[in-house]
């Protein structure tokens, strides 16, 4: 059965730890909600892995969708979070309300994301008043990479420090049930969470002191091919898996020992007689 928001925040004052990886496809998502992750998000981080893109600006409202509806449709028991992509509510509250409906009505997830700190507050306020519950991020926000000189730690030294508590402090009394910390110092973020009512801190390159983890799917199965960031550990290595599967059957098709018998549709409603007159009819 698929948590709901009170599920999630009753882990979280239970001291029960949260589990959330990124996903993209039908397919992974039904392996994910046969596993034990409690939750999925749908980021705009597709962009990178799915797109090829440097960063995750180019994505668009419809790409979202798109990729939301089909992870929702691969899930039963997981919950699902799709990411509100680049200028689709930094406009303000009328364009975040608007395009946040637009994602729960036509992908059917459970929940919205969008980044930033106190100046969204009044957006997240928006959204969640119309009854949609939001995921807010804060710290190292990829959609403002530019702003920040590239995909650096946030956090570091007590004004900036300062700052990022204030902002996950605005984004709870906004309505957000959770906020991810994207690589945020590990003393900050574990304070953090002890500041937080009931909100649910998310640590992505954080620490273990947050109340939840996420990890990028093709970054912890080992599919991501050159640099991956610090924090990402692989918890599988499917990339070499499919590497050797792909050589594997390539080497076979070659050798034309694929397909052998057993793949192939041996009956035949035709035999030898006719199809040798159809081979001379049409030599």
């Amino acid at each position: 059965m698929r948590p709901s928001v009170k599920t999630l925040q009753e882990m979280k004052m239970s001291g029960e730890k949260i589990t959330q990886v990124t996903c993209y496809d039908y397919s992974s998502a039904r392996i994910v909600d046969e596993s034990a992750i409690d939750m999925i998000l749908v980021g705009d981080s597709l962009g990178m892995t799915m797109q090829g893109y440097q960063d995750t600006l180019p994505v668009t409202m419809e790409e979202m969708i798109i990729y939301g509806r089909s992870v929702v449709r691969g899930t039963e028991n997981t919950f699902v979070v799709v990411d509100m992509p680049f200028m689709s509510y930094q406009e303000g509250p009328t364009q975040g309300l608007r395009n946040a409906g637009r994602l729960m009505k036509e992908t059917g997830c459970q929940a919205v994301k969008l980044e930033g700190g106190a100046e969204i507050a009044p957006t997240i306020q928006a959204i969640t008043n119309a009854g949609i519950p939001v995921v807010a991020h804060v710290g190292m926000t990829p959609q403002s990479h530019n702003a920040f000189g590239g995909f650096k730690v946030q956090g570091k030294g007590e004004a900036n420090a300062e700052r990022v508590l204030r902002d996950a402090l605005a984004v709870q009394d906004a309505g957000a049930f959770a906020v991810t910390l994207e690589c945020v110092p590990p003393r900050l973020s574990t304070l953090i969470t002890k500041k937080m009512d009931h909100c649910i801190t998310i640590g992505i390159g954080a620490s273990s002191g947050c109340d939840a983890q996420v990890l990028v799917m093709q970054d912890m199965l080992g599919i991501t091919r050159g640099r991956t960031p610090k924090f990402a550990k692989h918890f599988g290595e499917i990339g070499d898996a499919m590497l050797e599967a792909f050589n594997s059957y390539a080497s076979e098709v070659k050798a034309t020992s694929y397909p052998a018998v057993e793949q192939t549709y041996v009956k035949s409603d035709c035999d030898e007689y006719f199809l040798k007159k159809l081979d001379e009819k049409y030599a």
